[in-house]
C-alpha cells in the first residue's frame, strides 16, 4: 500500500510541477531588443549551415569521386527476402543475391534501411519510374535490375520483410547486406558500405546506377535531391536508351576509403564542441573556475588549519579533473545509449524517437528562452552535492570536488546536448563497435582538451577571460535556444515530409 500511496502522491504532484515549472517562464523575454538580435543572428546562421549541409549532400557524387581510375565495383553477394515471383526471379537457387549473375545489365543498386527516413524517399522515387525505365528498358533490347542492399546490418532480414510505420518492403528485389558481402579481385572481402558511402562512414541513402561493364555512372546520396532527380534519371536514360560509350564520361571512381574512422573521430571533436558550450552548463563555468583558483590564496590558511592536505591543484590539474569527470559521465551514457540503440533500431522505433527528439528540441529550445530549467539530471547533481566539500567542512578535497564538478557539468549539459548526443551514438552503433569507440572517443578527448584549455586561460587571464565569458553567455544562451527550436521545427519537417525541406532550402 505504501509503494501505491507513493505512486498516487508522485502522480498528484505532476500538475503542480508543470504550473510551477511553467511559473518560471519569463514571456518579457520577447520584449528585449536583445532576444532579436539573438534570433536575426540564429536564422542566418540556421539559413547558412542548413544550405550548406543540403547543398554538400547534393553534390555527393563530386566529393565521392576519388582520384582512381574508374573500375568496375566488385561483386557483392548478399542474402535475399527470398520472396516468389521478386526476388526468386533473381537470386540463385540458394536465395542469395550475386551481382555477377546480372552482369550485362544496367542495375540501380539502393543501399538502404528500414528504419532510415531519407531512404524511404529514395524508395518512393525508384517504385514511381521503374516501371518507365523498365518499359524503356525493354524497347532498347536492354536488361535493367533493381536491387534494394539492407545497409543497416543490425536489422534482421525479417524486419527488412515488414512492413510498418512509414516504411513498406520494396517492390524490387531487396536483401540483407554484411560487412563480408563485397569480394574484391584478390579474393578478399569488405563490407560494400565502406566502399559506397561518402568517406566509408556509412551514411545512407546512397543509390547508384551500373552500366553493362560494371561501373557507376550515377549516384544520389539523398533522397530530396535539390534538383529533383534530374542528372540522376538523365544519365540513368542515357544508359537505357544509347550504347555504353555515351556514359563513359559520367563514370566514377571508387576506392576503399583509409579515413572513415579519421571522419567519425572529427565527427566526435566537433561534437564534443557543442557539448561543451551548453548554454545549459557553461554560463556558470567561469565563475566555478575562478572560485577554485582564488581558493590557492588561502591554501596555507587551510594547511595549516588541517583541512587541506596538500597544495591547491594548478588551473591545468582542475581542467584535466573536470574533464575526467565529463568523461565518466558521458561514458556511462555512451554504454547506455548503445545497448539502447541496438534495441531501438532491432524493434523498428528509431524513426518515432527520431521525431521524438526533434519535438524534444523544440520544448528544450523554447524552455531556455524563457528561462525555464528542467533539471532532467537533477539525481546527478544530488549526487555531486553529496560527495563534494567546502573549505568548511573538516575536510576539504579540492580534487574530488573538481571530479565531480566534471560529471555535474556534463549532466547539467544534457538538457540541451542529448538531442545532439543520442543520434550521433545511434549513429555510430550502426558502423559497428570498433566506429562507436573512435567516434566517442573523439567526443571525449575535445571535451578533455576543451576543459583543460579553458581553465588554463581563466587561470592565466583571470578577470578580462571571465568578464569576457560572463558578457557573452547571455547572447550564446538566446542564440542556442533560437536554433535548438530552428532544428526542431526542421528536423520534425524533414522527418515527415522530406520533400518539403528540400524544396525550401534548395
Amino acid at each position: 500500500m505504501s509503494a501505491v500511496s507513493s505512486a498516487l502522491g508522485w502522480l498528484k504532484g505532476i500538475p503542480g510541477g508543470i504550473v510551477g515549472t511553467l511559473k518560471q517562464a519569463d514571456v518579457e523575454v520577447f520584449k528585449q531588443g536583445e532576444t532579436w538580435k539573438a534570433f536575426g543572428i540564429a536564422a542566418l546562421m540556421f539559413v547558412t549551415i542548413s544550405f550548406a549541409a543540403l547543398s554538400m549532400f547534393d553534390s555527393m557524387d563530386e566529393v565521392f569521386a576519388s582520384d582512381a581510375d574508374p573500375a568496375p565495383i566488385p561483386n557483392m553477394v548478399f542474402e535475399s527476402l527470398n520472396r516468389t515471383g521478386i526476388e526468386s526471379n533473381v537470386a540463385n537457387d540458394t536465395g542469395w543475391i550475386s551481382l555477377d549473375d546480372h552482369r550485362g545489365s544496367i542495375i540501380i543498386l539502393d543501399f538502404m534501411a528500414h528504419d532510415c527516413s531519407n531512404c524511404h524517399a529514395v524508395q518512393e522515387h525508384i517504385e514511381k519510374e521503374m516501371d518507365g525505365w523498365q518499359a524503356q528498358a525493354n524497347a532498347s533490347g536492354k536488361s535493367l535490375k533493381i536491387f534494394g542492399y539492407g545497409a543497416w546490418y543490425i536489422e534482421t532480414l525479417d524486419y527488412l520483410n515488414e512492413t510498418s510505420g512509414a516504411y513498406h518492403v520494396p517492390a524490387y528485389p531487396t536483401g540483407l547486406g554484411s560487412t563480408t558481402a563485397a569480394i574484391l579481385e584478390d579474393g578478399s572481402t569488405t563490407d560494400p558500405v565502406r566502399l559506397f558511402t561518402t568517406g566509408g562512414s556509412g551514411q545512407i541513402p546512397v543509390v547508384m546506377v551500373l552500366d553493362e561493364e560494371g561501373y557507376i555512372i550515377a549516384r544520389e546520396a539523398t533522397g530530396t535531391p535539390s534538383d529533383k532527380w534530374s542528372k540522376f534519371d538523365g544519365v540513368l536514360q542515357d544508359a537505357l536508351q544509347g550504347d555504353v560509350q555515351d556514359t563513359m564520361s559520367n563514370r566514377i571512381a571508387w576506392e576503399e576509403p583509409d579515413t572513415s574512422y579519421v571522419a567519425v573521430f572529427v565527427l566526435g571533436m566537433v561534437l564534443s564542441i557543442l557539448v561543451y558550450f551548453s548554454p545549459c552548463a557553461f554560463p556558470v563555468l567561469p565563475g566555478f573556475i575562478s572560485y577554485y583558483l582564488s581558493l590557492g590564496a588561502r591554501e596555507d590558511e587551510m594547511i595549516a588549519a588541517g583541512k587541506l592536505k596538500t597544495g591547491m591543484p594548478s588551473s591545468w590539474v582542475i581542467g584535466l579533473l573536470s574533464g575526467v569527470g565529463m568523461w565518466t559521465f558521458f561514458g556511462v551514457i555512451g554504454i547506455v545509449a548503445i545497448l539502447m540503440g541496438e534495441a531501438f533500431t532491432a524493434s523498428g522505433a528509431v524513426h518515432y524517437i527520431a521525431i521524438f527528439i526533434a519535438l524534444l528540441l523544440i520544448v528544450l529550445g523554447s524552455m531556455m528562452l524563457l528561462g525555464i530549467t528542467s533539471h532532467v539530471m537533477g539525481f546527478v547533481d544530488k549526487f555531486v552535492r553529496k560527495y563534494s566539500t567546502t573549505e568548511a567542512d573538516e575536510t576539504f578535497t579540492p580534487r574530488r570536488n573538481m571530479y565531480l564538478y566534471g560529471i555535474g557539468y556534463a549532466a547539467a549539459s544534457i538538457d540541451c546536448t542529448a538531442a545532439a548526443v543520442l543520434p550521433f551514438v545511434l549513429y555510430l552503433s550502426t558502423l559497428g563497435k570498433a566506429a562507436t569507440g573512435v567516434g566517442i572517443g573523439g567526443l571525449m578527448i575535445g571535451l578533455l582538451v576543451l576543459m583543460v584549455f579553458v581553465t588554463v586561460m581563466v587561470g592565466m587571464g583571470r578577470q578580462v577571460m571571465i568578464n569576457f565569458l560572463r558578457r557573452s553567455t547571455g547572447m550564446i544562451k538566446m542564440i542556442g535556444s533560437w536554433m535548438m527550436i530552428m532544428a526542431g521545427i526542421s528536423l520534425t519537417l524533414y522527418l515527415t515530409n522530406p520533400a518539403l525541406v528540400s524544396t525550401v532550402f534548395g
